[in-house]
C-alpha cells in the first residue's frame, strides 16, 4: 500500500526584533564573560542558521514598564519593518503595588496596533510566572493582562505563545536565585516554544514539560535560601520600588540595530 507524506514548508524569515524588558533582555541567563543571552538570542541563531542573511535586533532593557516600551522602543522595532516582532511587556506593571490595569491595556494595545502594519509577523506571549506567593498575590492583574493579549493577538493577526499555561516554566528549578528571571534551561525552553509557534519543526517537543522529578530540598536548606534571597534580591527590588528607580536606568538597548547576526555566535550583552 502507498503512503504519501506531507512535509510542513519550513518558514522564511530573514529578520527578527525583539522588544521589552528583562525578560526578552535575557537576564538571568548568564555567560561566563557576565554579559546576558536568553531566549531572543538563542532563536535568533536558530533562525540565522536556518535563514541566510538574517538579521536581528533586541531592543529590551530590563526593568522597563509598559509605557517606556511604547515610548522607547516600539516606533524604533516598526522603523525596521522586520519579517517577525516579538513583543513581551506589561508584567512589570502588574509586580507594582499601585497599578492601573485599563492603562497598562490601553498601552499595550497601542503598542500592537502600531507594530502591526509593520512587520511580517508579531509575536505575542502569557508570560511564565514561577510558582510560590508572589505568583498567588498577582496572578488577577497577570491573567488580565493575558486575557489583552489574547483579544489583542485575535484582532491584529498575532501569534500567542502561551508561556503561562507550560508547567514546566512554573518550576522553581527553571527560574534564577532572584525568582524573578529564568535561568538558562528556562530561556532554552522559551526559544523553543517561540520557535514551534512560528511553524518550525520541533527540536524539543516536550519542552512545557516540567523536568525530572527530584527531592525538594529540607526544611533548613530552603529557609536559609529565604534569608538569601530577601536580602540579595527582595531588598534591593523593594529599596528601587520605594525611591522611583529601575535597574535598567541609563542602560542602551540590547542590540539597537537590525545587522547581520552569526547563528553560530550567540552573544549577549553588558
Amino acid at each position: 500500500m502507498e503512503t504519501s507524506e506531507t512535509t510542513q514548508p519550513r518558514p522564511t524569515h530573514t529578520s527578527l526584533v525583539a522588544v521589552g524588558d528583562s525578560f526578552t533582555e535575557g537576564m538571568s541567563d548568564l555567560l561566563p564573560d557576565g554579559t546576558y543571552r536568553g531566549w531572543a538570542d538563542l532563536l535568533a541563531a536558530r533562525m540565522a542558521a536556518v535563514n541566510p542573511g538574517f538579521r536581528y535586533a533586541n531592543l529590551a532593557v530590563r526593568g522597563k514598564l509598559i509605557r517606556q516600551i511604547v515610548d522607547e522602543q516600539v516606533d524604533a522595532a516598526a522603523a525596521m519593518r522586520a519579517d517577525v516582532v516579538t513583543l513581551v511587556g506589561g508584567l512589570n506593571d502588574t509586580l507594582r503595588p499601585k497599578c492601573d490595569m485599563g492603562r497598562v491595556r490601553a498601552l499595550l494595545t497601542e503598542a500592537v496596533e502600531r507594530l502591526a502594519p509593520h512587520c511580517g509577523q508579531l509575536v505575542l506571549m502569557r508570560s511564565p510566572g514561577r510558582q510560590g506567593p508572589v505568583l498567588e498575590r498577582f496572578r488577577p492583574r497577570m491573567e488580565a493582562l493575558f486575557e489583552c493579549v489574547e483579544e489583542l493577538a485575535h484582532q491584529h493577526g498575532a501569534l500567542v505563545v502561551d508561556l503561562y499555561g507550560a508547567p514546566a516554566l512554573g518550576d522553581p528549578r527553571l527560574w534564577d536565585a532572584d525568582r524573578l528571571h529564568l535561568n538558562a534551561e528556562g530561556h532554552r525552553r522559551v526559544a523553543e516554544g517561540v520557535w514551534q509557534t512560528l511553524g518550525y519543526p520541533p527540536e524539543d517537543p516536550e519542552w512545557h514539560l516540567p523536568p525530572e522529578a527530584t527531592l525538594p530540598p529540607r526544611w533548613v536548606a530552603r529557609r536559609i535560601e529565604d534569608v538569601r534571597f530577601a536580602r540579595r534580591h527582595l531588598l534591593p527590588w523593594i529599596g528601587r520600588r520605594l525611591t522611583g528607580r529601575s535597574s535598567g536606568d541609563g542602560l542602551p538597548p540590547k542590540r539597537p540595530e537590525l545587522l547581520p547576526f552569526e547563528g553560530d555566535r550567540v552573544q549577549g550583552a553588558r
